[in-house]
């Protein structure tokens, strides 16, 4: 079939509301043959599957409704112009452009009455909340998009300190939870005096409360809850360099509340542990080798591995002292992974099955390489509830240099599931290649090398970006440089227990379902991807978009 005729077919089965295509039929979009190379001085466009196209929601530069000192813009700090004055390099003297506050994970919510800065305004129904994952001198804040709002009122500042006036610190993860009507923000950090649990309120300004004492610290990025009120954290912290590999530093962790209406009332931080094949002990934390044995078996197609959960810290039996997971994870004997940064619930299964991902070395020269998950990978946990002390834990996708630094994910429908890649500027010069976001089908076997997954989005490099790519590694030069792809999201923004994300299959474009993301770095926009607009015309070469 042609390629016009196949993007025909495909744009007319938007129009006829099935996108979410049968198993027995092809994958539902139509694949971005190649990724965007990475080359010096030339910005691309991004590249989506025909079927899909993307609207800007709010970018850098817009101006926060209710500016602070310090926080004026959406995706810039304050100290620095937007774009360098001509002439000007990276120096001793002061940034020569703003530190880019790089908006990351998206939530989005439908919500009634919600009060922004201005006490006259209705700012609709329709938001997406975002922590920032940088700022100048390390302080963080929580921007809300008001989807339906004008340009004065397009985003606020939700907030930028606690309750207690500290500052909030960078953020990566965010969620809803739907038990105690609070949005939860996590921290990435080095799980010792950094990183950590934050819950906000979604009215401004909002009201935010450390969790520290409740869920430690740690290196916490993905964050989900689950119907019975659990909160499900995917850390990510980089383990030391050994022979040109990464050790595993990093855990999945399930937090059982004591109220799931009130977290602040403590609970139980679970970490999994996964028990080797030979069922002679749990696989731990090794310090001196990533190259074991336990790691290639990991990342071994067709291996079915007994889990359980093991309590690190019971605030009944521990208190409310701040205390770090990672380290009391490790103690326990839980199973790290090589960077594993989120996960999701697979729509349909009654919260059983769950996918993570792990981001690997991120590096093309990693001694790892695919067998020992250098290029990191996709794992599936099966339980027979959330809830359940024990599951199965397997691999459903391997990652190599083509695949790899998965990030973020979202269920597309019953049976896909997008993984989105954070591949950095190093492995982007290795391979040249920027990011892509991939489309997995959860149902195939990835161990046959015929099954491949299936790009839906070529990650483009706008024009700060491509003059940053340039700064990158020169000294006094504070910013990152190509775009990154980070914050898919696939929601119909239900506040209630229903829009719990795997509660219900996804059907992206119809009744109320909407995907984000957003291109960290650069000009940091945050997009929303629509269906692609119907054709006119009756012939191929006759059509305007």
């Amino acid at each position: 079939m042609k390629y016009r005729t196949r993007r025909r077919a495909a744009l007319l089965a938007i129009a006829s509301g099935s996108i979410a295509l049968s198993a027995a039929q092809a994958a539902p979009l139509t694949e971005v043959p190649n990724p965007n190379p990475k080359l010096a001085g030339v910005s691309a466009p991004t590249l989506l599957s025909p079927e899909l196209r993307q609207s800007a929601v709010a970018e850098g530069a817009v101006r926060l409704e209710n500016p602070t000192t310090g926080f004026e813009f959406y995706g810039f700090s304050s100290d620095g112009p937007h774009l360098p004055v001509p002439g000007a390099l990276p120096g001793t003297s002061g940034p020569i452009e703003a530190t880019k506050t790089e908006p990351d994970k998206n939530t989005y919510l439908v919500l009634r009455s919600l009060r922004g800065a201005d006490p006259n305004y209705d700012y609709g129904t329709h938001f997406l909340f975002q922590g920032h994952e940088n700022a100048a001198g390390g302080k963080g804040y929580l921007t809300r998009v008001n989807l339906d709002a004008d340009g004065e009122h397009r985003v606020t500042l939700l907030a930028s300190a606690d309750a207690n006036g500290a500052s909030l610190p960078l953020i990566d993860g965010s969620t809803w939870d739907p038990w105690n009507r609070r949005l939860l923000f996590t921290a990435e950090g080095d799980g010792a005096n950094t990183g950590g649990v934050w819950q906000a309120t979604p009215s401004a300004p909002g009201i935010v409360n450390d969790l520290l004492g409740i869920f430690g610290r740690g290196g916490f990025e993905g964050i989900q809850t689950d119907p019975d009120g659990n909160i499900w954290i995917v850390e990510d912290i980089g383990g030391a360099t050994i022979d040109g590999a990464r050790v595993a530093n990093s855990f999945i962790y399930r937090f059982m509340p004591r109220n799931r209406t009130d977290l602040t009332k403590g609970g139980k931080l679970q970490a999994l542990q996964v028990m080797k094949l030979d069922g002679s002990g749990p696989i731990v934390f090794n310090a001196t080798n990533a190259l074991t044995p336990e790691a290639k078996s990991l990342h071994t197609y067709g291996n079915v591995f007994e889990t359980r959960w093991v309590t690190v810290h019971d605030t009944d039996v521990d208190g409310s002292v701040v205390f770090n997971a990672n380290a009391l994870a490790k103690a326990k004997q839980a199973t790290p992974f090589k960077r594993p940064e989120n996960g999701q619930f697979r729509p349909g299964t009654q919260f059983r099955e769950f996918f993570f991902d792990e981001t690997g070395d991120t590096n093309a020269t990693t001694t790892a390489g695919s067998d020992f998950g250098g290029f990191g990978g996709v794992l599936k946990l099966v339980q027979s509830s959330p809830s359940a002390a024990s599951g199965r834990l397997s691999l459903l996708f391997r990652g190599d240099a083509q695949h790899t630094a998965f990030d973020n994910v979202a269920f597309w429908d019953a049976n896909h599931v997008v993984f989105v890649e954070d591949r950095g500027d190093t492995l982007h010069a290795q391979e040249n290649a920027l990011d892509s976001a991939w489309l997995l089908d959860v149902r195939r076997n990835y161990a046959n090398v015929s099954n491949q997954p299936l790009r839906i989005l070529a990650q483009g490099r706008d024009g700060l970006a491509t003059l940053d790519s340039q700064f990158l590694g020169m000294s006094g030069f504070q910013n990152d440089g190509d775009n990154e792809l980070t914050g898919i999201h696939v929601s119909d923004g239900s506040a209630g227990l229903d829009g719990l994300l795997g509660a219900k299959i996804p059907r992206p474009f119809e009744d109320g379902w909407r995907v984000f993301y957003t291109q960290q770095h650069g000009e940091n926009v945050t997009w929303e991807i629509l269906p692609t607009a119907m054709p006119r015309g009756d012939s191929d070469d006759d059509r305007r978009w």
